[in-house]
């Protein structure tokens, strides 16, 4: 049986399926053949049709994977952890080399703090490229705590300029757990920019927010950013952490898949709830430190 671009009676090239079989008489010789062919040139097209649409859906899914690891370098690094303080310390060192006269050991100083920076920007993008890839989050032992207040510390402006209340309820002996601590830190500031986000047209209440940790089971510690915002459709519970999805007249809406993907590649697993009253409480569980357990079994509100 085989295949075969053979000319019809009305001239005409097509595929055919030709299949042959013998006769053969009791002494086992051949003594006719009898042979069949099927017209399959509309099955050749379709079967053509299929692999060039396979072609362009390969195409098009690389383009999409890259278009979404550019948007995600971009969000990332345009974060208050690094684009924020580069500009910052290299536009006071400007200062002080113009001062009459100028001050340079503050100068050596802030430019000491621009390298930091940079470097913190360089361990982002090769975080958030590692997402993309086969390669496995560097976990360590984290005190999630700390590296909480880290990022508190570093979103005082924010505070001030949107004028949100915060107010923390970290956990005492919170265990350590296994996590990058770069990443962990850039979730929770995405939070924290989203909270405040939600609550900046908030006029008839105060803006509060609170940041709480606690411990979820016995295999993982769960940390909640709450706000008093605007919230979000209940009909849209189950995109908020789609890719280039976004609630906000402005941004890309690739925090919060960023965020996801992170914490599930740490075991973890993330979720959003509408508070009782108004606003929303986003919150994410990653394993302690010794668990080869996942929080995939938590609790998550519906």
């Amino acid at each position: 049986m085989v295949e075969a671009r053979l000319r019809r009676f009305d001239g005409a090239y097509r595929w055919f399926l030709c299949r042959t079989v013998p006769l053969r008489n009791e002494a086992g010789a051949i003594v006719k053949w009898f042979s069949v062919s099927i017209d399959i040139e509309d099955r050749k097209r379709t079967e053509e049709e299929i692999r060039s649409t396979q072609t362009k859906l390969a195409q098009m899914g690389h383009v999409l994977t890259m278009g979404q690891l550019t948007a995600s370098i971009a969000h990332e690094v345009n974060q208050p952890l690094s684009v924020s303080g580069i500009i910052t310390n290299a536009n006071t060192c400007l200062h002080m080399l113009a001062a009459n006269p100028p001050n340079v050991e503050g100068a050596r100083e802030t430019a000491r703090r621009t390298i930091r920076d940079g470097h913190r920007a360089s361990e982002v993008v090769k975080r958030v490229r590692a997402l993309f890839g086969k390669e496995n989050a560097a976990l360590e032992p984290v005190d999630l705590n700390e590296a909480t207040r880290e990022v508190i510390a570093l979103s005082r402006v924010r505070f001030q300029e949107t004028h949100a209340v915060l107010r923390t309820e970290l956990a005492e002996e919170l265990p350590l757990v296994n996590g990058d601590r770069v990443q962990l830190q850039q979730v929770v500031l995405n939070l924290i920019q989203n909270a405040s986000d939600a609550m900046i047209s908030v006029r008839d209440r105060p803006r509060r927010m609170v940041i709480t940790t606690e411990r979820d089971g016995n295999e993982c510690v769960r940390l909640t950013v709450q706000d008093a915002g605007v919230g979000f459709e209940r009909e849209s519970l189950q995109r908020l952490f789609d890719a280039f999805y976004t609630t906000k007249s402005e941004g890309m809406g690739i925090g919060l898949s960023i965020s996801r993907s992170i914490i599930e590649r740490h075991g973890g697993r993330m979720w959003a709830a509408l508070n009782e009253g108004p606003g929303a409480a986003f919150s994410f569980s990653v394993p302690i430190v010794a668990k080869d357990a996942t929080c995939a079994g938590a609790a998550v509100p519906s």
